[in-house]
């Protein structure tokens, strides 16, 4: 409980810290006029495919909290939920852990991709805060999928990209970096 605790303390101040930066900036802030082009268009439909990547990489995540043991997973996932069903989530699990690699990369070259066809406006730190989160994200994968990389550095990776918090940092800035891009 401890653990969810400073979760949620730490989600908080991470909204509070965003909705201030949001609320000092919005009016001095002239957002980017949305003009309709064919590049506008491509970053929209890879916005959504790019959602929808990172969806399964931290829908994943829950998932493996809530297949975990202790007080959080049976919050989470209660004991009502019989073996059988238990076992599809297994095995939706293990496709997950498979494909987590691919979709992680697709996820992060959709968002890049996204922030360039949309044009990514250099006063709004936000969303430069994402693409920079991500980039961590990926830089630590990196090094936990390649097999050159040494024992240490991979302990390390894990723990830095295996955070939850990130996650929900990238998700918090990209919601309030896209309202003060006017989206």
């Amino acid at each position: 409980m401890k653990k969810l605790k400073g979760v949620i303390v730490f989600t908080a101040i991470i909204f509070l810290f965003s909705l201030a930066y949001f609320i000092a900036v919005y009016k001095t802030y002239a957002g980017s006029e949305e003009k309709e082009t064919v590049f506008t268009e491509i970053g929209e439909g890879l916005r959504t495919l790019g959602l929808g990547a990172l969806l399964v990489i931290y829908g994943r995540t829950v998932l493996k909290l809530s297949l975990g043991k202790g007080p959080v997973a049976q919050r989470i996932l209660p004991e009502i939920i019989d073996d059988k069903s238990q076992s599809i989530l297994k095995d939706l699990l293990n496709l997950l852990n498979k494909t987590h690699l691919h979709v992680g990369i697709v996820a992060v070259a959709l968002t890049a991709l996204h922030a360039v066809f949309m044009g990514l406006s250099g006063r709004n730190l936000l969303l430069w805060m994402v693409l920079a989160l991500l980039a961590w994200q990926t830089l630590f994968g990196f090094f936990l999928s390649w097999r050159y990389s040494p024992k240490s550095l991979r302990k390390v990776s894990y723990f830095v990209h295996a955070q939850f918090l990130t996650g929900i940092t990238i998700g918090i800035f990209s919601l309030f970096g896209h309202l003060l891009a006017g989206d």
